[in-house]
């Protein structure tokens, strides 16, 4: 037998005022798109943004449904809007926060669930780059991600279903 060992290791920022202007633009983007995120049930509004290596920006927010397994997250609306829009353009930075109406205080930050963290790291592989992440709430702390791979280190990957 042979033990493996993961580590993640990441950046913690007390708040924006640690940040350059191209993030704290970013997370303000973020935060501002979950007033948009059509979460009736949960209340729970997530929004994300992109930075692209072109130099573009875009933004996407969850979308709940009644039947509650056909909504989507706020990460795989924004790679949707960005492979639609800009085909295979890598992705420089994801800002992702939150606003929970349940609870009047999102001050911790938000990561990605598994299947965004998939998507995420899919992306990744599709244009060869990897994707920085800052993790938020509408206030606090932010999280600097090197890259989606460190967060799903031992992702399913399509090399697995080549003979």
């Amino acid at each position: 037998m042979k033990k493996q060992e993961l580590t993640l290791s990441f950046n913690i920022y007390d708040s924006l005022e640690s940040l350059n202007k191209t993030d704290v633009n970013l997370i303000e983007k973020a935060r501002l798109s979950t007033e948009i995120a059509y979460a009736p049930y949960s209340h729970f509004h997530v929004g994300a943004t992109a930075l692209l290596k072109n130099g573009e920006i875009l933004s996407g927010t969850n979308q709940e449904n009644a039947s509650f397994p056909v909504g989507i997250c706020a990460e795989r609306v924004l790679l949707s809007i960005i492979g639609q829009l800009f085909p295979n353009e890598p992705i420089d930075t994801i800002a992702i926060s939150y606003h929970d109406f349940n609870n009047t205080i999102s001050n911790k930050p938000i990561s990605p669930c598994g299947m965004c963290r998939q998507a995420i790291h899919e992306y990744e592989i599709r244009t060869g780059n990897p994707i920085r992440l800052l993790l938020t709430g509408m206030e606090g702390e932010v999280y600097e991600i090197s890259g989606a791979e460190s967060l799903l280190p031992l992702s399913f990957k399509g090399e697995t279903l080549k003979k």
